[in-house]
């Protein structure tokens, strides 16, 4: 029992702060599996070693190729045909390519409607009387001077538009083998040239003779006819096709249709000045006669000066070979 002394005694000392309750130090968990102390991490685990064929074998594993073909057994065989690629295979490539692109579709148009247009034009306002001396197939002349220049664009374009969009990389990617491309594009672009130019000339000749028959009307011999549908139609052609190995040669649409541009006008147009040099006249002459003009007046044979025209054809067909030679040397040598 205490008295009222000791209880004041009591209540004047000081008494002491409490103390924070004393916890366990707290540990961190351990790793499942990992003996140890407590706080130590686990090592990580090292995966497996797998010999190179196992590797190539588990799903979701890409192995190199090289460990996977290591793991195919000896008689294994791919499940995707597998075809040697030949000229057959480009040429419907080319072939998908003219036919889709809606320059060839005008191009040809134009040219077309040029060869007939201006043939018929020709025919209808002309009489019998005028084709006393010469045949009836001369109306289809004056629609291919023009009809020319549509098939020498298009020709460039051939070839020149791949570079100018960049096309060309992927057709080399899927046929690298280049000379391949080139003879493909050549076969189809002559081809396609060909048969339209020979059509529309074989429909001028046709409808003009038609037009114009009588005593007094001269017809058109088998040489004549030969010459105003397919020789005039294989000029053309081997025409665009020379324009088709320029392109090729400097890859540019432009610059190709300039320098065939000036392979077709200039031979008609400097001769005249040629020949009022007497040091000159010799090479003037021989210029107009192997020019476009002259050339293609010598096939549909409206004078006998001109000759058949088949030396004139000749002549191009060797500077078209020549050309063809030097677009496939610089397609190997250059790079895209």
């Amino acid at each position: 029992m205490t008295t009222p002394y000791q209880q004041q005694s009591q209540a004047a000392q000081p008494s002491a702060p409490p103390q924070p309750p004393q916890h366990a130090p707290q540990q961190p968990p351990q790793q499942p599996g990992v003996p140890g102390a407590p706080g130590m991490q686990a090592a990580p685990q090292q995966a497996p070693q797998h010999a190179p064929h196992q590797q190539a074998q588990q799903p979701g594993m890409q192995g190199a190729p090289q460990q996977a073909y290591a793991s195919a057994p000896a008689g294994y065989t791919s499940p995707i045909p597998i075809r040697r690629t030949h000229l057959g295979h480009a040429i419907t490539s080319e072939w998908t390519k003219i036919k889709t692109v809606r320059s060839t579709i005008w191009t040809l148009s134009v040219m077309g409607a040029l060869v007939v247009g201006i043939g018929l034009l020709v025919a209808s306002g002309t009489k019998d009387s005028d084709y006393s001396t010469t045949p009836t197939t001369i109306p289809g002349l004056f629609g291919t001077l023009l009809g020319q220049l549509c098939i020498v664009t298009l020709g460039v374009l051939v070839v020149s538009s791949e570079y100018g969009t960049g096309m060309i990389r992927t057709t080399f990617t899927a046929s690298p083998q280049r000379s391949r491309v080139l003879t493909a594009k050549a076969i189809v672009f002559f081809l396609v040239s060909f048969v339209t130019t020979t059509a529309a000339l074989a429909l001028v000749a046709f409808a003009s003779s038609g037009m114009h028959s009588g005593p007094d009307v001269m017809e058109p011999t088998g040489k004549q006819l030969l010459g105003a549908t397919l020789g005039a139609g294989l000029y053309v052609s081997l025409l665009g096709l020379l324009s088709l190995a320029v392109g090729s040669m400097l890859r540019h649409s432009a610059g190709a249709i300039t320098a065939m541009l000036g392979v077709v006008l200039l031979p008609a147009i400097l001769p005249a000045f040629l020949m009022m040099s007497s040091s000159m006249h010799t090479l003037g002459e021989k210029m107009q006669k192997y020019s476009s003009p002259n050339s293609l007046a010598a096939l549909f044979q409206i004078d006998d000066e001109l000759g058949t025209g088949w030396s004139q054809l000749g002549l191009l067909a060797g500077v078209t070979a020549a050309a063809l030679i030097g677009a496939y040397a610089l397609l190997e040598k250059r790079d895209v």
